[in-house]
């Protein structure tokens, strides 16, 4: 055999490899992305695919494919790689700790609030964080900053810049009342603490706000941080109960108190003195507001015995995690069902409502529901009213039976969606102006 046709043997045979590599790599490629678009889909039925905060947002001239964003987020289908490009999937599980954004090492992650789409109210703060209303001051996931490291800087930042105009002549209780004990909460706390302010932190729920309804080992910090009178926390993926431990450490060595279950009703300001009421009746004055409370806002809550505890939640982000357990979905509209249908695929999910039918449902929804209610997947208590939550119970009764006799029901888990007062809704009548973005980039790293 000549030299030749061994060469032309030999480049015949690297051809063929070469294209039997890149037809098996195009045949997984396309199966990827038939995977990730049924995903998509699947998203936009649940009505998890539309983000409603801070989310991630791809450059697709940028994006090479790495897949190291996906292998970051700690996170569950938020990214997937639909032809060769990072996309978007569950964007309503993102909770903004930017673990893909640090990972992607072309710099095409970069970090949004509001889309086109579903425009996301803000309010107007400068660069000291301070509102249009003199002595009002944002920090946090509020003003649009949702990570975690970023919003406990802001929660510093802001504390020492309101401190240098503190009018010490004006009558108040308090140099500062901080509204909101999540990490720009905890930090601003600390700030005031290391300033030696006299302050006060209020707060609706408990110690970590949103923080603390995520599962127990819920991944909600991906980088350290700073935090005042403490240092360096140099903990890696952190979860919720870790961060918890640790704030819980922390305030109690520097004897910082925070007053839970508290919500602020109103703020007022009187002569340069802002007044504040809470739900407890309670009445404080200060000379200084910071509010770092999420956008959330404040949930309706039942109002009954055993609601402050961790088995009950007012929002879903950790469906795919929770499995095996007996839980309760309390609330008639959307939210409430689209929670007790995801929920199902691994629960046995029971739902509570007052009203007679499901009248605020779109018929689609409606569909879904009465399919998951054919298969025994949901079981629905119309016209009931929880009256009492126990660790391992929940009590109700018909609220259409006179004399109706109270119920037991074995139970886990409470998730509650009642409705609640939006943030802009509370801004607007403190007067800070509140501006609707629809696409508002929060934060981007350039390599």
């Amino acid at each position: 055999m000549s030299d030749l046709l061994i060469e032309i043997l030999v480049y015949l045979f690297a051809a063929i490899t070469a294209l039997l590599v890149l037809y098996l790599y195009l045949t997984k490629h396309r199966k990827d992305s038939g995977i990730v678009d049924e995903k998509i889909q699947k998203a936009k039925e649940a009505g998890i695919h539309e983000p409603v905060s801070m989310h991630p947002r791809v450059d697709l001239n940028r994006c090479i494919d790495s897949g190291s964003c996906i292998k970051a987020c700690p996170e569950d289908d938020i990214l997937g790689i639909r032809d060769g490009k990072a996309t978007i999937i569950n964007a309503t599980h993102c909770i903004g700790h930017g673990a893909c954004l640090w990972a992607c090492p072309v710099g095409a992650i970069s970090l949004w609030i509001g889309t086109e789409k579903r425009g996301v109210d803000l309010p107007q703060i400068s660069h000291n964080f301070e509102t249009n209303v003199p002595g009002i001051f944002i920090a946090g996931e509020l003003g649009g900053m949702g990570l975690i490291r970023n919003a406990v800087t802001q929660g510093s930042e802001a504390v020492e810049n309101l401190a240098e105009t503190i009018n010490k002549d004006l009558k108040a209780d308090y140099d500062l009342i901080i509204v909101g004990a999540g990490p720009a909460g905890i930090a601003a706390a600390l700030q005031a603490k290391k300033l030696k302010l006299n302050f006060l932190v209020l707060e609706q729920n408990t110690l970590g706000g949103a923080v603390f309804t995520y599962p127990r080992a819920k991944i909600v910090m991906t980088s350290p941080i700073d935090l005042p009178l403490y240092g360096k926390v140099k903990y890696v993926l952190t979860s919720k109960q870790e961060l918890l431990n640790l704030w819980n450490t922390v305030l109690t060595k520097q004897k910082i108190s925070i007053k839970e279950n508290t919500i602020v009703k109103s703020i007022v300001s009187e002569r340069n003195v802002f007044q504040v009421e809470t739900s407890k009746e309670e009445k404080y004055s200060a000379r200084k507001i910071l509010l770092a409370i999420g956008r959330g806002g404040s949930p309706r809550k039942l109002n009954v015995p055993g609601e402050n505890t961790e088995k009950v939640a007012y929002r879903l982000l950790d469906s795919e995690e929770i499995f095996d357990k007996n839980i309760l979905v309390v609330g008639g509209g959307g939210t409430a069902v689209e929670a007790a249908l995801l929920l199902a695929e691994k629960n046995k999910v029971k739902i509570s409502y007052r009203g007679e039918m499901f009248g605020r449902i779109n018929k689609k929804l409606s569909d879904k529901l009465n399919e998951a209610i054919d298969n025994k997947m949901i079981e629905v208590l119309c016209q009931t009213n929880v009256l009492s939550i126990a660790p391992d119970k929940v009590v109700y009764k018909h609220n259409h039976i006179d004399n109706a006799p109270e119920i037991e029901l074995e139970n886990d888990l409470v998730y509650v969606f009642v409705g609640g007062e939006l943030p802009s809704q509370f801004l607007k009548k403190m007067g800070v102006d509140v501006k609707t973005t629809h696409g508002n980039l929060v934060l981007k790293y350039d390599v």
